[in-house]
């Protein structure tokens, strides 16, 4: 436990293949770190690829394509620091992909990162929130990114938008497939952005389940 703790803090991430096959994902969660309950219900989702789906969601929007380079949760005020990802059903050929965000702060500067100003799509809770893309923490910076959620609301915030699009097209992504039933992924959230990749024909009862976690063990 405390090597994957290192890991992630050393990375940004840590993959394990066959993590304990026979637990379920919660119990996994509670021997990682602290779980986090991010709607009633909701403590773990299962992620299957829909070619149809709600409106304004990603699976909505991009359906069996690939998702965009994201954090989760970004329009929160405070998104989850940690997301373990935990395969049911997987293919090597439907990666998840990851960027460290710090390639991204190399690239735009902190600078710029840390005064550019966005706001939700939609309110939450009935407010209209400005974020910060990038906040000083005690260990580091939170950083959050969502073009389909988050939008510009300063010309600094526009420029980063621009800065950190036209990085995305020259950089060249981490892919780690869960495949095998107990593969875990879990992702440092206030630095790492990941993507789904494209689900392929036959594909479509692929099943990560998600747990969400304010910290490590």
């Amino acid at each position: 436990m405390n090597s994957l703790k290192e890991d992630v803090a050393r990375d940004g991430y840590v993959f394990v293949r066959d993590y304990f096959p026979g637990a379920d994902a919660l119990a996994v969660a509670n021997a990682l770190g602290h779980p986090l309950v991010p709607w009633e219900g909701g403590t773990v989702q299962d992620l299957v690829p829909r070619s149809i789906a709600t409106p304004n969601t990603y699976s909505g929007i991009y359906g069996l394509g690939c998702f965009p380079f994201h954090t989760d949760l970004a329009h929160w005020r405070i998104p989850p620091r940690y997301l373990l990802l935990r395969c049911v059903t997987g293919y090597a050929d439907v990666p998840t992909l990851l960027l460290d965000g710090k390639s991204i702060f190399d690239a735009v500067t902190l600078d710029i990162l840390t005064r550019a100003i966005f706001k939700p799509r939609r309110p939450r809770s009935g407010a209209l929130a400005l974020l910060r893309l990038c906040e000083p923490t005690d260990d580091g910076y939170c950083f959050r990114w969502d073009e389909l959620f988050l939008k510009p609301a300063s010309k600094i915030g526009e420029l980063a938008s621009q800065r950190i699009k036209e990085h995305f097209d020259k950089c060249e992504p981490l892919k780690i497939a869960l495949a095998r039933v107990g593969d875990t992924l879990l992702i440092d959230n206030w630095r790492m952005l990941h993507a789904r990749s494209p689900i392929p024909a036959e594909r479509e009862n692929r099943k990560i389940q998600r747990v969400y976690l304010e910290s490590l063990q």
